[in-house]
């Protein structure tokens, strides 16, 4: 297989069999439930599909699990690789007494399974994150004796307090040094106040279209007002869904910063500070998850042709009727690439896959 013409997925999630069991054992969101009268399963992992309008979650079929059913999606859509990862809530809500063990486990299965289909499969590393810095430091050091882990995969929350807790600092400056890039996915969304009073009415549109896009500007974007990337320089992040807003306002929230007298006073102005658009274009890549060529033109003209990846963000957004046949959600995003890039052209090769290939050495 040619490298250059290679096809990679870097969005792509999987709940391994540990995971399941976990989710299985708690009462609570994030839990999986059992349909009586039945052997379906069901992933309840925000509030808003703990509603009758959602049927209770979504429901967990092999696809969720099991790493043959990922390579014939990959086979059914022409994906020679995919970077897979833990898909959210992750282990946020973990015990810190548990966390580690649970983040330890997590990884060793992960890489065993991408160790199945060697050159095909590899990964983004789940942190304990409840565990503490400390915890967190000792699993990002010893990720270096798993094969096919290529970063890690991170919530915006961090420890709890967001991605501009100081705290997160030790965190990041061990990635730096590690060579690991972050890939950022949301899940917490937005406050479900903001939605409406009618807001069940409308199964997971608003907090899955509006929520999470929202969720990773404002998690990014007090990154940046906190110099996370003066103190980290060469900290690198994979941000999902095209970065949400980020590429669109990037220019509003860089006047609103040079504009603000608050942080003109606390000194933080001036004085080798990034612009957002630095930030875009040196720290910052972007998926393809955006499903149009307007958004991904967005996202190209912030970070640049050699920084956006493709991305299909399976097992979520099936056709609603099966019929075996390809995803409308991944050929949307197949189409947003060429709309945007021509086809056949190098722009539209390195975002389908030779971007990823370099950013993330995944050469065997």
């Amino acid at each position: 297989m040619s490298i250059k013409s290679s096809i990679v997925d870097i969005h792509t999630h999987v709940y391994p069999p540990s995971y399941i069991n976990l989710l299985k054992a708690r009462k609570s969101i994030p839990y999986i439930i059992s349909v009586p009268d039945s052997e379906s399963l069901r992933l309840v992992i925000l509030p808003a599909e703990d509603t009758e309008s959602t049927s209770r979650g979504r429901p967990v079929g092999a696809e969720y699990y099991d790493t043959n059913e990922k390579i014939k999606f990959m086979d059914l859509h022409s994906i020679d690789i995919s970077v897979i990862s833990l898909a959210n809530p992750w282990l946020d809500w973990a015990t810190p007494e548990e966390a580690g063990q649970a983040a330890k486990d997590i990884n060793d299965e992960v890489d065993a399974e991408c160790g199945k289909f060697p050159g095909r499969l590899f990964a983004f590393a789940t942190l304990p994150l409840s565990g503490g810095k400390e915890v967190v430091v000792k699993e990002i050091q010893r990720l270096k004796e798993l094969k096919y882990m290529r970063g890690i995969v991170l919530g915006t929350t961090g420890l709890g307090k967001g991605l501009d807790d100081p705290e997160l600092l030790p965190i990041f400056e061990t990635l730096q040094e590690a060579k690991l890039p972050i890939f950022l996915h949301p899940h917490y969304g937005l406050p479900s106040s903001v939605w409406g009073e009618r807001s069940n009415d409308y199964g997971h549109v608003l907090p899955l279209a509006l929520g999470f896009p929202m969720e990773t500007t404002i998690a990014v974007t007090r990154m940046i007002l906190a110099s996370v990337f003066e103190k980290v320089p060469d900290l690198e992040m994979i941000l999902a869904h095209s970065g949400g807003t980020l590429p669109f306002l990037a220019g509003r929230i860089e006047s609103c910063i040079e504009h603000d007298g608050h942080l003109k006073a606390e000194g933080k102005l001036g004085n080798g500070r990034k612009t957002v658009r630095d930030i875009l274009k040196k720290n910052i890549f972007l998926d393809a998850v955006i499903y149009g060529d307007v958004g991904l033109k967005a996202a190209i003209q912030a970070s640049g042709e050699d920084r956006v990846l493709f991305g299909t963000d399976h097992p979520f957004f099936p056709p609603l009727v099966e019929d075996g046949g390809k995803w409308a959600s991944v050929e949307t995003n197949y189409e947003g690439i060429k709309g945007a890039l021509g086809s056949h052209t190098d722009g539209a090769e390195a975002a389908l896959g030779g971007n990823a290939v370099r950013i993330l050495n995944l050469n065997v």
